[in-house]
């Protein structure tokens, strides 16, 4: 492991005074695959597998794989453009970096404000999932009840310790973690595959024709949900070794992962239950549903080892979320668009440790107060989080999409019209459609519910506005998008 570069300045100074030259991240440190375990981790696709695809298939039935490959390959056509621009940015500050090369440090400040708001939101929903499923487990296989609370803030302390000691203790628990919950589904998928389930490995799933249905709409927006966590590839491109070749691989890499990981199980158990019984097996019983998949295809001890590595897939996420969102607030603290404190790293360990704390402190913060007011961590904390965030981060990818369109008209840098107009002009097109569907399905994604709910819909725009306003009071941030 090589010695920590030296202090790099900061660009502007705080209060009138010139600010001390801070420890910055390390270079050098994050090969392709450690890339691609902490997007891997920050998507959990044992979670997402046992969460989200019984929606998919109780919404659009058996195609429920077709439709995690068309989620996959948006993500594929807007990384064109995004791996082009990388070619000209490295920065911690994930697609704000990109939004403020391409349409100005005021939007990009304005992006910055809504990406605090969903990286908040996303994780303090799934804390409260994860407490859940936590207090499930110990009760279910030790008999023992521990309030939700205790485990949520217990883990919580735990994650943030991790985080502050640094990404290499984290990349080898993520290594375990992320390596047992894949390997479960290979499991199974391997037993479905050699049984040939009660459709006999069909692939019917991937026919296009019947794709289009009523609820196609509900199923892509699920589908885009299971990727969160992307923006991984971006956060850690200052700490990536040659990150001119690793970025690109790791982004390729991890989109054509996880798209066929979702799509070989889920056509594995949609042949397990049969083509023509999939939707209504996973639409009665949604939280079962790959759990009896398990124990019927392998045994009992499958489903028992599932239960599990879900509770300890929410943790990977978790892990590699507050490493990613540590990082995001650093690098806005860097630029000035945060406290200053928040961007300087560690000295000893080249990790972001002041704004690793204050992620954990602000989850904490916002938690204390759901709890405190009584909400139910399923239902109201989980439920209204997720879809704020969930919105919040696809309105960020719009925007990211736009940004390269207008990076490579300004700046002439690359000259493939492929590459830096219609693959993003495409990618930003088809974020906005998931937009629509999400805030037309609101109510789905809510569970049914809505009234207040909805109504914090409007911090999106609101922390907009107050990025850009800040952003136009302290005219000398900088996101030091070009680094050398």
């Amino acid at each position: 492991m090589s010695s920590a570069p030296p202090p790099a300045s900061i660009p502007h100074d705080v209060g009138g005074l010139d600010s001390p030259a801070p420890a910055g991240l390390r270079p050098g440190r994050l090969g392709v695959a450690a890339i691609m375990f902490f997007v891997i981790a920050a998507v959990a696709p044992m979670a997402a597998v046992i969460g989200a695809s019984p929606v998919v298939f109780s919404a659009n039935g058996a195609t429920a794989p077709l439709v995690y490959l068309l989620a996959a390959l948006l993500f594929a056509v807007f990384s064109v453009g995004y791996v082009a621009m990388s070619r000209h940015i490295s920065n911690a500050g994930g697609f704000v970096a990109y939004i403020a090369r391409g349409l100005g440090a005021k939007v990009a400040t304005a992006a910055a404000g809504v990406a605090v708001l969903a990286y908040t939101a996303l994780q303090a929903a799934l804390w409260s999932q994860f407490s859940v499923f936590g207090n499930q487990l110990i009760s279910d296989k030790l008999g023992i009840d521990i309030p939700t609370w205790v485990l949520m803030f217990g883990a919580l302390a735990i994650v943030t310790a991790l985080t502050i000691i640094g990404v290499d203790v984290s990349l080898k628990v993520l290594g375990v973690l992320v390596a047992l919950e894949i390997a479960a589904f290979v499991i199974l998928d391997v037993a479905i595959i050699a049984s040939g389930g009660a459709s006999g490995n069909s692939l019917a799933a991937f026919d296009p024709s019947n794709l289009v249905g009523p609820g196609i709409g509900i199923a892509f927006l699920f589908c885009i949900t299971c990727f969160t966590g992307f923006e991984a590839t971006v956060v850690f491109s200052e700490e990536a070794k040659d990150r001119h070749r690793t970025i690109p691989r790791a982004v390729y890499g991890s989109i054509g992962f996880i798209g066929i990981f979702y799509a070989l199980t889920t056509w594995a158990v949609g042949n397990s239950v049969g083509n023509t019984n999939v939707q209504s097996a996973a639409t009665e019983d949604p939280a079962g549903f790959i759990f009896a998949v398990a124990t019927t295809e392998v045994g009992p001890w499958l489903s028992t080892t599932m239960e599990v590595l879900v509770v300890t897939s929410f943790l990977a996420m978790l892990i590699g979320f507050q490493n990613m969102f540590a990082r995001y607030l650093y690098a806005l603290g860097r630029a000035g668009a945060l406290p200053n404190r928040l961007g300087i790293a560690n000295p000893k360990t080249s990790t972001p440790a002041v704004a690793a704390a204050c992620v954990g402190v602000t989850l904490a913060l916002v938690l204390i107060a759901f709890v405190l007011a009584g909400a139910d961590p399923i239902t109201v904390t989980f439920s209204w989080l997720l879809s704020l965030g969930t919105v919040a981060l696809i309105a960020i990818l719009t925007f990211a999409a736009i940004s390269v369109v207008a990076f490579f008209a300004r700046t002439k840098v690359e000259t493939n019209i492929w590459k830096t107009r219609i693959a993003p002009g495409c990618a930003a097109t088809g974020f906005a459609v998931v937009i629509y569907l999400a805030l037309t399905n609101y109510g789905v994604l809510l569970g049914g519910q809505g009234g207040t709910a909805q109504w914090l819909l409007l911090l999106i725009p609101a922390f907009a506005v107050l990025g850009f306003s800040w952003a136009v009071f302290r005219p000398s941030i900088d996101f030091e998008a070009e680094l050398v």
